[in-house]
């Protein structure tokens, strides 16, 4: 008998839990936009999905309907999310037209940034913001605190302590 894994097989320590108001056509946004491929879908009552799951490159993404009745809303009953999903991919700039392509929105265009990145941030359809990026330029902890230091003095909003310590 083989033993059971407290990390399943394939997962990660960490793994993002969407809730959609409509969760369905938010796995056909991520096949389209980021690749996604469906790896299970668990109807629940009224055709809503109970439980669904994709993987976007070697992560895992786990998805359900909004439940109101569970406490359960997505960003656009909120009015908004707090919380920014990062991918790590090849080319930025084919992911984000690729996803503006499929319907997402552009919240920042991906440009090369201070710390050695060509980012940019999307908010899809179902209003999940998620940063795109791919590493360009390796730098020490020195050049990245000196080049976080001139983003701020040249007023970059990426690099604004909120408190209003030096970085």
């Amino acid at each position: 008998m083989r033993e059971i894994q407290p990390i399943p097989e394939g997962m990660h320590t960490v793994t993002p839990h969407l809730i959609c108001a409509g969760a369905a056509e938010a796995i056909e946004f991520y096949k389209k936009a980021f690749d996604a491929l469906d790896i299970v879908r668990l109807p629940g009552p009224e055709g809503k999905l109970m439980h669904a799951m994709i993987r976007i490159g070697d992560s895992a993404v786990m998805l359900v309907d909004e439940s109101p009745d569970w406490g359960m809303l997505g960003p656009k009953s909120l009015k908004g999310s707090p919380v920014t999903i990062h991918l790590n991919v090849q080319d930025a700039d084919v992911v984000v037209a690729r996803a503006v392509a499929a319907g997402a929105k552009v919240i920042m265009p991906v440009e090369e940034r201070f710390w050695g990145g060509r980012y940019g941030v999307l908010e899809d359809p179902f209003g999940h913001h998620w940063s795109v990026a791919t590493h360009v330029r390796d730098l020490s902890l020195k050049e990245l605190q000196q080049a976080a230091e001139k983003a701020v003095a040249e007023g970059c909003p990426n690099a604004q302590p909120q408190d209003g310590k030096k970085l």
